[in-house]
Parts: C-alpha cells; structure tokens; sequence
C-alpha cells in the first residue's frame, strides 16, 4: 500500500477551516497559503542601482552579514499590550564617504527586501505579506529609500569619532511614497569600516496599511519605527 506525504500546510489549512467554521476560518486559510515562505526572489542591489560617487569619497558598501532593518509598533495580544519586531538582513546600499570633506558625503538608494521580514509569529509573518505590506507580490516585494537631502554633516571627520546627521528621501511601499527622515549616527571605525543606526517613525495610515481581523489581536498603533544597523566596509578601488 503506498502512502503520501501531506504537506503541512495542507494540514494547517484544514485545521484553521475546520475551527473557523467555514467562512472565517477560510480567511485564516486564505492569509496563511498566500503569505508564501518569505524566501527571497534575489539578493539586494549592493548600490541600490545607483554607483555613482563624488570625487575624492570612497563609497562604503553595506554588510547583509552586519546590518538589519526593523520595525517596531504596539498591539493587544490576547488581551496583553506587545511590542512587536519585524527584522529582516536583507538591506543594501552604498554610503559614500569624502574624508578630507565630509559635507561632500552621500548615501546612495537603499534596498530592502520586505518580503523577509521576520516576526515572532508565523501567521502575523504570512499576514504581513500576504495582506499588511503584500510583499508575497513580486511587484512588492523591495522598497528604495531614495535619499533626496542629507544636512547636519560634520565638517570634519577622523577615525574613532561619532557623527549624526539626517537624511530625507522617498520610501515607497506598494503604490504609496512618502518622504521620511531619518536621524543617522555613525561611527567611523577605521578607514575601511563605519558602523551606525538610522531611525524614523512612519504612520501606517501615511501608507494605508490596513491591520487584518485576527483572533486577539488590537489596538494596533499607528505609528510604526524604522530602524536601521548597518556596518559598511570600504570598496576597493576598480582595477584598471
């Protein structure tokens, strides 16, 4: 007698319409197969498709191996108030840094992928991207940052010494954009490493990202912080 295995989802799927009842629990299904496994489509652009430099800055590439980007935002968990963490490696981007005259600095666009956008939960994770930010859809999967003002640079730099400044840019997510600042601090390592943060706070409904009925979930906040860690390495020069 052969027998076949049945892909858990499958199982999950049955379960959910099963405790649902029918017409919920067909919702349950329907956001747990569209929200797909989070696995990425490509790795981030390493210069968000932008390479160019000023003259005299060496462009400083982000490590996916050293940097993050988050969110946070509050809810009500089954009656208990929770802060929840979305994280996801997958950013990149180029920071090009003029030593000799740091207000010639740049950052250039930054890439992210939302689809791996990770919580503590599997079912918020597929919700996310099954109906919050739709990043299960090829079209939407990444968002740019696009830098478009930075001011607050340092007129002078040196190794060891730490610097803040804000960058204002586009950041689109589905069919909206927005322009957001952030506030950036960053820590020249050395002259090949930087290591820094950059923070924001963006309203959901800036974006019309709608929360999605779940069972014990509330009281979702508007207000959602962005963050990102990043280390960045110097990019040895092209070789003639």
């Amino acid at each position: 007698m052969l027998t076949r295995t049945v892909p858990v989802w499958v199982l999950i799927i049955a379960v959910l319409v099963a405790l649902g009842i029918g017409s919920f629990g067909g919702i349950l299904a329907y956001t747990y197969l569209v929200g797909g496994s989070g696995e990425a489509s490509r790795d981030v652009s390493a210069d968000g498709g932008d390479t160019s430099t000023a003259p005299g800055a060496i462009p400083f590439v982000l490590s996916s191996e050293n940097s993050e980007v988050s969110f946070t935002l509050l809810e009500d968990l089954r009656g208990v108030r929770t802060t929840v963490v979305g994280t996801t490696d997958q950013v990149g981007g180029t920071i090009a840094v003029d030593l000799e005259n740091p207000q010639n600095s740049s950052v250039g666009p930054i890439e992210i992928n939302l689809r791996t956008l990770e919580t503590n939960n599997e079912f918020r994770n597929r919700a996310i991207r099954a109906e919050i930010l739709e990043s299960s859809r090829d079209e939407y999967e990444f968002t740019t940052f696009t830098p478009t003002a930075i001011n607050g640079l340092p007129e002078h730099v040196s190794v060891g010494e730490t610097f803040t400044f804000t960058v204002t840019g586009d950041l689109p997510i589905r069919q909206i954009t927005n322009s957001v600042t952030f506030d950036v601090t960053v820590t020249l390592m050395s002259e090949t490493e930087l290591i820094g943060s950059a923070e924001a706070t963006v309203l959901r409904s800036a974006y019309d990202l709608q929360i999605p009925s779940a069972p014990g979930v509330a009281n979702v906040t508007d207000d959602v912080l962005l963050r990102i860690q990043f280390t960045a390495t110097a990019q040895a020069p092209a070789a003639d």
